[in-house]
């Protein structure tokens, strides 16, 4: 794998559990408001961390770290995805994968091979408007099946929507959240400026929701899923 960065603790990215944090470099989406746009642009990233020595540091970390998140850039478009995987529960590390749900047909061989325990996929804005703000392809099936595959799955997800103006508005949210009409967890985030992909997209316009603004977008959500969250 491409491993572009480690966190090496959070309390907050695997819930319930003390986890690291992997980096993978290359995207194939291009969200304005990416926050590792390093891993985007030009669409590759140097590995700046060896495969090994990542194994060597989970080792190590053996009774202090509770889990591994698998993020990015876009994990599914790594080839070894699923080796690598197996290899890191085969350390007895349960996994967290991070997805943007574009590539359904590997988060399903995941799950069926069981070498992921826990599947959180942003949901960017209503699955039909990706382009061109999001991606360049206009079929909005891959995100439609993916969502349809975890729902479908055993294991422990999260649907979660960064609510960042213009991609994200009240009708959005209640069109998502139909999409995902009984859910176990959605979760609206909010939008962090700073060093994001593209901030020229936002510059004519306030991009952030107030706390009583993105409230309101969770009762709007709550109402198709069985738990919303805001973040």
């Amino acid at each position: 794998m491409l491993l572009a960065g480690l966190q090496k603790t959070s309390l907050i990215d695997y819930p319930g559990k003390v986890s690291c944090v992997v980096f993978l470099s290359r995207c194939n989406f291009h969200c304005p408001y990416c926050h590792n746009p390093d891993l985007v642009k030009n669409n590759v990233c140097p590995s700046l961390l060896d495969e090994n020595a990542f194994h060597t540091f989970l080792a190590r970390r053996k009774g202090f770290l509770d889990g591994v998140v698998i993020s990015g850039g876009e994990p599914t478009l790594q080839q070894d995805l699923v080796s690598s995987c197996e290899k890191i529960k085969k350390m007895g590390y349960p996994i967290k994968l991070d997805t943007n749900g574009s590539r359904p047909q590997v988060i399903k061989r995941l799950i069926d091979e069981r070498v992921v325990d826990y599947v959180a996929m942003d949901i960017k804005t209503d699955p039909f408007d990706y382009y061109p703000s999001i991606t360049k392809n206009s079929n909005p099936r891959p995100i439609l099946s993916s969502i349809e595959t975890i729902m479908e799955s055993i294991v422990a997800y999260e649907f979660r929507t960064t609510c960042a103006k213009p991609l994200v508005d009240p009708g959005v949210i209640e069109k998502i959240a139909k999409t995902i009409k009984g859910a176990r967890l959605y979760a609206l985030q909010h939008f962090r400026s700073g060093r994001i992909l593209n901030p020229e997209f936002f510059r004519k316009n306030e991009a952030a929701y107030t706390e009583d603004e993105l409230m309101h977008l969770g009762t709007i959500a709550e109402q198709w899923v069985k738990a919303c969250i805001l973040r």
